[in-house]
């Protein structure tokens, strides 16, 4: 008898992604989108095999995109069998049923997307109760697309009532568990409140910045301890604090989940919980990508959600990370490029706009000695205050 064998791979997702370039967003700004987009899906665990964009003044209310577009997308998702389209933007309930009723397969928008990076990615308790309250939040309004199948049957006798009963009582399910979750995270910040409290003691340093710009790797390298590190989005989602000790003068540090620009409302509110280490951080050491061609948009994402936060007042050093993959804006074409050296980076706009400013790569260990002395300076100044007869001692 023949032996049969079978193929349990997963098989990899194609995704189209769709983006609206209205007028205050030039092409340039919405070819980076795209490409984040397209990095959360490689992330998420799918591949883009190619990108839709229209100039529109504002997203069309009915179908995001105009019905032409809509058009040209289908025939492309049906002759290259794709399994799923990514738009930029948020959905209304309302467009995410149309665009599924028109394309026939399975649609996302980035914050669906970035809900399921988050909830693969959640490891502590914490964390997995705060996606799961966003992924709840975010279905809330969008319970009506799971019961289309109920269209599709003749004679609405005895059919309309069911329906519309079953999805008030998923509803009611779902505001019910909603309601637990809540009540689930207010014990573990108090429990979390709690170890704080205990560790009000030391001077405590937390590492923020744009998700994907080297954080991970600066906290293995100035704790010397195992934090899991990945050329991925939103690789770290639960917050890392270790103690560590330079010159013998202890203190904390954190390495806090990635912000991202278009960050989900509903994960801002249920995270910020886990951002209470931001909050309530001593100093605050900003995390920059240099080598990324779009830092200065990073910069202001950070800043906006760190305003947000409350946390923008507070004692920040700016670290440009990975000088090694620096690339220079070349001014003409065909002019060569001149990488800027250490002295350089200082004395550039960047060290003189954002003081007091590092530039290292975490990665080469370049400059870091500097990087570790300018941290020292800033504790040992709050530690002093804080316990003046300690001074001595360092």
């Amino acid at each position: 008898m023949k032996q049969k064998f079978y193929d349990t791979a997963v098989k990899q997702e194609k995704a189209v992604l769709v983006g609206v370039v209205t007028p205050n967003v030039t092409d340039e700004q919405q070819k980076e989108y795209l490409e984040e987009l397209q990095f959360l899906v490689e992330t998420a665990g799918g591949e883009t095999v190619k990108w839709f964009t229209q100039k529109l003044q504002r997203p069309e209310r009915a179908t995001f995109v105009g019905t032409g577009k809509l058009e040209e997308i289908k025939e492309y998702v049906t002759a290259e069998e794709i399994d799923m389209v990514v738009f930029d933007d948020e959905l209304s309930p309302s467009q995410l049923r149309n665009i599924e009723r028109e394309l026939g397969v399975k649609i996302l928008d980035r914050n669906n997307l970035i809900l399921d990076i988050f909830a693969g990615r959640a490891q502590t308790a914490q964390a997995k109760t705060q996606v799961e309250l966003a992924q709840l939040q975010y279905l809330l309004p969008r319970l009506t697309r799971l019961w289309t199948h109920l269209e599709r049957q003749k004679g609405g006798i005895g059919m309309r009532g069911p329906g519309e009963s079953q999805i008030e009582t998923d509803r009611r399910l779902i505001l019910n568990k909603i309601s637990l979750l809540k009540d689930k995270l207010k014990l573990i910040d108090r429990q979390n409140e709690t170890q704080r409290k205990n560790r009000n003691q030391m001077v405590r340093v937390a590492l923020v910045g744009y998700t994907n710009v080297g954080k991970s790797t600066i906290m293995n390298m100035i704790s010397k301890s195992d934090v899991f590190a990945e050329n991925k989005l939103f690789a770290t989602l639960d917050t890392t604090v270790r103690k560590v000790v330079i010159e013998n003068l202890p203190f904390l540090l954190s390495d806090t989940v990635g912000f991202i620009r278009k960050l989900p409302h509903h994960l801002v509110e249920c995270f910020k919980s886990t951002l209470d280490e931001v909050r309530e951080a001593d100093i605050l050491v900003h995390v920059v990508d240099v080598s990324h061609p779009n830092f200065e948009d990073q910069i202001r994402t950070v800043n906006e959600t760190l305003k947000e936060l409350g946390a923008i007042d507070k004692q920040m050093i700016t670290v440009f990370n990975k000088i090694d993959a620096y690339q220079p804006v070349q001014n003409h074409p065909g002019d060569e490029a001149h990488v800027l050296t250490l002295e350089e980076f200082k004395n550039s706009w960047m060290g003189s706009n954002n003081s007091p400013a590092i530039f290292i790569s975490a990665l080469l260990k370049e400059n870091v000695d500097e990087f570790r002395k300018l941290l020292y300076d800033h504790i040992l100044a709050i530690h002093s205050v804080r316990y003046p007869y300690d001074h001595l001692l360092y």
